[in-house]
């Protein structure tokens, strides 16, 4: 994360220092890097320059209105899995022929209103879907583009709890249902046809799975005689959250993308977000209290897992560093955990940290994918602020929760 730096054994988010926003905001925090956002959003549409996809930022990931904003100024669309999401994204600027609605379970409330928006398309994921769908466009008068989300069987090598495209997956449709849904949609009037969707999972860091999956979707398409105009991708591409962890080599999977749409006249549709906002922003807590309980201490934050969820619900580890680093360091075991009443309310495992006391700051690195966006008033806790840094500059881009707005409500 290079928007993150020391000077003088002091922290710095670009050239905003980390201390003075923790003094002057309260913690914790959300803090974002508008040129770390730019700079992932321009390397990721370099890299696949040859192939000029629509890049459908996922907005699950991440729904601030005003970064999504900054996403649109960069031509980015939007992947919604929910009407919420549909609407923040209209909401944002983003133009509704950019936008592509996923999820296996929209309503029907849901899909009326992304009927009525004119989309670009609607992910299908089964049957009853189609056929719903068939249904309100006839009732509306109108003829919606859809895709079909194909479930390839494609074990992506990630957490169970993020793989999406193995045959014991709820996601898409697996092979031979996708190839008869095909025939049928031909005889649903109000429908077109016009994609082919997969995501088989999140966190993904290697090539491999993407292979595995564009060999399945070449064998669907030559196999059920279809003229598509899309062919959804889906995101799923990871980045490193520890110094052990191997970057995604995006380059090479650009080049067997490149080779797949080979003599096809289609566009390639991405639905990325963890790669462009995970490691643009860090999560910034104070330290309550330093607990000594038999061979460790508990280093308890105002931080909580209804803040940062991911550790909690998927094992994951991030990164915390001091926002003023000593050349002394605490020996012994040191447990990172936050004040919630549950005991998977802990982040990290660590040993000999730079030397902190109870008062101090903390940040948690590559916090930016699945921070805020899924996070919660568990314990009837406000819902934290959002920050976003641009140079020497900073402005409050989601306010922190009031204890009163949410008591009364």
């Amino acid at each position: 994360m290079e928007f993150i730096h020391y000077k003088n054994n002091s922290l710095f988010f670009e050239n905003c220092s980390a201390y003075g926003l923790a003094k002057n905001n309260k913690t914790p925090f959300y803090c974002y890097s508008k040129a770390k956002i730019i700079k992932n959003f321009k390397n990721f549409s370099k890299i696949f320059s040859k192939i000029s996809p629509l890049i459908c930022f996922s907005v699950k990931s991440n729904n601030n209105i005003f970064l999504l904003r900054e996403l649109k100024k960069l031509g980015a669309g939007a992947d919604v899995v929910s009407v919420g999401e549909l609407l923040r994204a209209l909401k944002a600027g983003i133009n509704a022929k950019k936008i592509v609605f996923s999820g296996v379970g929209k309503t029907e409330d849901e899909l009326r209103i992304a009927i009525q928006k004119k989309i670009l398309l609607i992910n299908i994921e089964s049957e009853s879907e189609a056929v719903l769908i068939n249904n309100l466009s006839k009732k509306l008068s109108k003829k919606t583009s859809i895709g079909i989300r194909l479930n390839p069987n494609v074990d992506s090598n990630t957490h169970k709890k993020i793989s999406t495209g193995r045959d014991q997956d709820k996601f898409g449709m697996l092979y031979k249902d996708c190839f008869q849904l095909v025939r049928k949609i031909k005889n649903m009037k109000n429908l077109k046809l016009e994609g082919i969707s997969v995501h088989i999972g999140s966190q993904i860091l290697n090539v491999n799975p993407f292979r595995k999956t564009l060999l399945i979707l070449n064998k669907l398409i030559s196999g059920a005689k279809i003229n598509l105009k899309f062919i959804d991708l889906g995101g799923g591409m990871g980045i490193p959250y520890s110094q052990k962890q191997k970057e995604l080599n995006l380059k090479k999977y650009a080049n067997e993308v490149k080779k797949f749409i080979k003599n096809k006249k289609i566009k390639i549709i991405f639905e990325p977000g963890r790669f462009i906002i995970g490691n643009t922003s860090v999560l910034v807590s104070k330290i309550i209290y330093i607990k000594s309980s038999n061979n460790k201490k508990f280093i308890i934050l105002d931080a909580g897992m209804n803040n940062l969820m991911r550790p909690a619900l998927y094992d994951s580890m991030h990164e915390i560093i001091p926002i003023k680093k000593s050349n002394n360091h605490i020996k012994g075991n040191l447990e990172f955990v936050g004040p919630i009443c549950e005991s998977s309310d802990r982040f990290l495992s660590k040993k000999n940290f730079s030397q902190i006391k109870e008062g101090d700051f903390v940040v948690f690195k590559n916090t930016g994918a699945y921070g805020m966006s899924m996070s919660s008033n568990y314990n009837l806790r406000p819902k934290i602020g959002e920050i976003l840094v641009n140079g020497s500059k900073y402005k409050i881009i989601r306010k922190r929760q009031s204890l009163e707005s949410l008591v009364n409500n």
